[in-house]
This record gives structure tokens, C-alpha cells and sequence, in this order.
């Protein structure tokens, strides 16, 4: 996976506009193809590529909860790197993850958008990139192997099996269909290896619950 462009601290910004999808995480050093269509988030990234081409990515929740209601409490700064249009007035966006936060409040919205102020204390490890691993590699390609299988998706595998520790872990996390409860659990988790072993459960949990089998051992 090629390398996004690394920013500082100092580029990210105390505010930012959300793109809220349901059941899709952006994990730093994660690249994530978008298809935008709906009037608000066409203006956002109009806004966002009139700035630094930073917005968020942030998963909506049912309940009304949480320091901003509707949202879960991290998201993802996403950096757009490449763009193109539709001739039905779609964009298609390529975006980078750059850093994970922690919403504190909400802001203004804009054109029909939400905005959100961010903290970015817990994770400005991130930025760094320096979670390499080594993660508990065999296990999870062991248990990916069953589950793309069953999927009928085995032949991804072999691409999967030739990145490194750090760029399989975010491209299963990111991919492979989880709730949006178990995705936000992978992306708050504190490092490749935690990420690693809670895939490795739920993928195994999921196994077992076809199999009828509700133990696991």
C-alpha cells in the first residue's frame, strides 16, 4: 500500500466536516475509495478541496447518546488524494487516513453538513506511523483463510498474504463486513497486535455461529 503524505500536528484542524457512514472505517495509513452523491457531502468536499482536502470520517449510531448525538465518539482525518467526476454530477474520491480523534462537541453546520471539534490527544501516535507489529500473523490468516472462503472471496487471499503486518491488519479491519458496533471496536483498538486478536474473535465467533456451535474455545 503506497505511503499517504504525512502531516503534523500542526495541520490538523480543532474543527472538522463529518462524512458519516454506517459500517465503514478509515484506519491511518488505510486508503478508501468514495462514490459521493448526496448535495451536502458534494459540498463538503467542494469545502475540503478549497482547503487542505481534510474532512472526517465518522460512523452514525442509532441512539441519541454521546458528546455529539448521532455519532460515534472517534472517527478518522481523512485527506482526499485523488479526485474525479461523474457526467451525472458524482465525484469519486480517494481518501488516506491520516489520524484518529476524539469528538468534544459539535460545531456550526455548513451547507447542510455537520461539523465536529476534535481532540486528537489519545492518537497523535498515528501520525508517526510507527505501529508496525508484529501482530499474531498465522492465526488470523488461518481464520481469513475459512472466512473468505465461505464468502467466496478466497482469492484475495494471496494478495493479503504478501503485506506486512501493519497493512494486513488495516486491510482486513477495514474490509471484512463487521457491525458497525465491531468496526468502531477496531478502530479505537490500541494497536495493530490488539486489532489483530479481536479479528481473530470475531471472525472465529462468526465461524462457530454458522456452524451452530455457540462455545468458543
Amino acid at each position: 500500500m503506497a505511503q499517504p503524505q504525512r502531516i503534523g500536528p500542526q495541520d490538523l484542524p480543532p474543527e472538522l466536516p463529518v462524512f458519516a457512514i454506517s459500517g465503514a472505517i478509515l484506519l491511518p495509513g488505510g486508503t478508501m475509495p468514495l462514490m459521493v452523491f448526496e448535495p451536502r457531502y458534494l459540498a463538503l468536499v467542494d469545502d475540503a478541496l478549497a482547503a487542505r482536502r481534510l474532512f472526517s470520517l465518522v460512523q452514525p449510531t442509532d441512539g441519541a447518546g454521546g458528546v455529539v448525538p448521532g455519532l460515534y465518539g472517534t472517527g478518522t482525518v481523512a485527506r482526499i488524494t485523488a479526485f474525479g467526476e461523474t457526467g451525472d454530477g458524482r465525484y469519486l474520491i480517494t481518501v488516506a487516513g491520516m489520524c484518529r480523534f476524539t469528538l468534544i462537541g459539535e460545531g456550526e453546520e455548513r451547507n447542510g453538513y455537520r461539523r465536529v471539534k476534535a481532540d486528537y490527544g489519545p492518537y497523535l501516535s498515528d501520525l508517526a506511523g510507527s505501529d508496525k507489529g508484529p501482530i499474531e500473523r498465522r492465526p488470523l490468516l488461518a481464520i481469513v483463510r475459512s472466512y473468505l472462503g465461505g464468502l467466496g472471496m478466497a482469492t484475495d487471499l494471496a494478495q493479503l498474504e504478501k503485506a506486512d503486518d501493519a497493512d494486513l491488519t488495516i486491510r482486513l479491519a477495514m474490509a471484512c463486513p463487521f457491525s458497525p458496533g465491531e468496526k468502531q471496536a477496531l478502530l479505537e483498538a490500541s494497536s495493530h497486535a490488539e486489532r489483530c486478536q479481536l479479528m481473530t474473535a470475531l471472525i472465529q465467533r462468526e465461524l462457530l455461529s454458522e456452524s451452530g456451535n455457540s462455545s468458543i474455545h
